[in-house]
């Protein structure tokens, strides 16, 4: 067993001092030693995407990467962005839109569609697709989850509802 190193990362806006394996992957450590169990474990090979989490602020895919890459760093799971009685706007447009059905990809579709919205509020439906071919789904067939990206834009831009009267 290889030495442990210390790392600190800030979670969800909480200090975590940890001693970890060099190989312990972030979406383990994020899983296991913090509990939060929101992010998925999918592929474990980076092509589902059901792993993304933000590490400061960028979409990356947790299963790429060591948890001592992120030392230093700020991470935000699927349980940092909204909660019970205060979605994100992109978790009420799953919600409105009916963009999920198992629920296996939806946190890693939601924390790529919120990356993508952070950088562009208003994508197109082509540019929505094209942030998300990084993340697969079985069930939904993807139209319901480009819906729900649509109306989280027009809700985050003041359009309340908009995309629910398409």
């Amino acid at each position: 067993m290889a030495e442990k190193v210390h790392i600190k990362v800030v979670v969800n806006g909480l200090e975590h001092h940890s001693e970890v394996e060099p190989r312990l992957l972030l979406v383990h450590y994020l899983r296991e030693t913090l509990g939060l169990t929101g992010t998925h474990v999918g592929c474990d090979t980076s092509q589902c995407g059901a792993c993304t989490v933000h590490v400061d602020g960028q979409a990356v895919k947790s299963c790429t990467m060591f948890a001592v890459q992120a030392d230093g760093a700020s991470v935000t799971t699927i349980e940092g962005i909204g909660g019970v009685g205060k979605l994100h706007p992109v978790q009420e447009g799953f919600w409105e839109m009916h963009g999920l059905q198992c629920g296996f990809c939806t946190p890693g579709m939601i924390m790529a569609a919120v990356d993508l919205l952070n950088k562009n509020p208003q994508p197109s439906e082509e540019e929505i697709r094209h942030a998300l071919e990084g993340n697969l789904c079985r069930c939904t067939g993807y139209h319901n989850i480009v819906r729900a990206v649509q109306y989280a834009a027009d809700k985050m831009a003041g359009k309340v509802g908009a995309a629910a009267d398409d």
